[in-house]
């Protein structure tokens, strides 16, 4: 009795030290009585079925997490699917010294458009441009997501700011024939004094909201392209003139007067032109019917060119028949066009900028602003 007790207290101070198994005792006993059962029963032991590893509980050690890696999963994904750099021309302006602007969403530059070499990079602390114009005075304005600003082209400076637009977000730029600047933005139209980059007014309930382009037309007034057509615009008091709406497509995107005073509005499914007296279509132009036109402007030589999200185009602005296609783009997506700059065509793209000259048979790209040389 003592002995048994002796080795009982040896089995569990072992077992507390970690010497021996107590699992490990438990099969063998388990096993040796099988074995038993067996010898005097003499009945077959039952096999026991193969169980997979997948099949048993898993056992997960008591650890502490793994450190966090950043980005997590969900933000890795975006930003695999994320553009590395936007490489889009919104917005082109040639100025009255002979130089290019180019308005990119990596932001703004004054180029040489005989020799393509880049003259200076404004530094903007915004550079999502969406529209720029230049003042009587060669001052440059220069519209962002984030509001106007007023650069110093002698310097490259931003030497006025004014972000109490009707929205911060604007979309086209104009100066007028006495001097003023019209700002469009996605929120209404307001009129700028260039001096001290005031707002002067703005336009009370412009039909349509959203001021997405703006041209002059022969006697100085104002033409808006809005969500809900055209409206006229007087200059002087800030009034509207004239409306047309009910239009196929409603929204106008692209604004440009011809030379004879008529209306060509780029739509997201059209071209029309219109008759600015009686706001009649006068035509849809077959060719453009169900694309969507981005960007109008007449040349010098009486041509129309039309940029759409898949191509571009030069019209005989009588009949609308297609002169040329335009090859070579960065982009068959354009956003901006300024013919007649240094005897070139410069495109704004998605994908950067591009020119072309008379008598070539395809456009080049400008590698300053290509996502080939980053």
């Amino acid at each position: 009795m003592v002995l048994f007790r002796k080795r009982t207290n040896l089995l569990i101070t072992s077992a507390l030290l970690g010497l021996i198994s107590l699992p490990s005792m438990g099969v063998l006993g388990i096993a040796n009585l099988a074995t038993a059962q067996e010898a005097d029963t003499n009945t077959p032991t039952p096999k026991t079925p193969d169980i997979k590893p997948s099949e048993l509980t898993p056992a997960y050690p008591a650890s502490a997490p793994p450190s966090r890696v950043d980005p997590l999963p969900d933000e890795r994904d975006i930003q695999e699917r994320t553009v590395e750099t936007d490489y889009r021309v919104s917005n082109l302006l040639g100025d009255f010294a002979g130089n290019l602007w180019v308005g990119s969403w990596r932001g703004l530059s004054r180029i040489d458009p005989k020799t393509g070499k880049i003259l200076a990079r404004v530094s903007l602390p915004n550079v999502a441009i969406g529209a720029l114009a230049q003042d009587k005075v060669g001052r440059l304005w220069v519209g962002t997501y984030e509001g106007l600003m007023r650069v110093e082209p002698r310097t490259n400076e931003i030497t006025a700011q004014n972000l109490f637009l009707p929205s911060k977000r604007v979309l086209s730029l104009l100066t007028d024939k006495r001097g003023y600047v019209w700002v469009g933005t996605d929120s209404g139209l307001a009129l700028i004094s260039p001096d001290q980059g005031l707002i002067m007014t703005t336009v009370k309930n412009l039909p349509g909201v959203s001021a997405n382009t703006l041209t002059l037309d022969a006697d100085g007034q104002l033409w808006v392209g809005t969500l809900d057509g055209v409206v006229r615009i007087n200059t002087a008091s800030a009034l509207v003139m004239k409306r047309i709406n009910d239009l196929p497509g409603t929204t106008v995107q692209a604004l440009a007067i011809s030379p004879e005073g008529l209306i060509w509005a780029g739509m997201p499914n059209n071209l029309l032109v219109i008759n600015p007296k009686t706001g009649i279509v006068l035509r849809s132009v077959a060719r453009l019917r169900g694309k969507n036109v981005t960007a109008v402007r007449f040349a010098n030589d009486g041509s129309v060119w039309v940029g759409t999200n898949n191509g571009l185009l030069r019209l005989n602005p009588n009949t609308g028949a297609v002169l040329d296609e335009v090859a070579g783009l960065p982009s068959s997506r354009v956003l901006s066009l300024v013919p007649d700059v240094a005897s070139k065509l410069w495109i704004g793209t998605s994908e950067g900028l591009a020119w072309l000259m008379p008598k070539m048979d395809k456009a080049q790209p400008h590698l300053a602003f290509s996502r080939a040389v980053k």
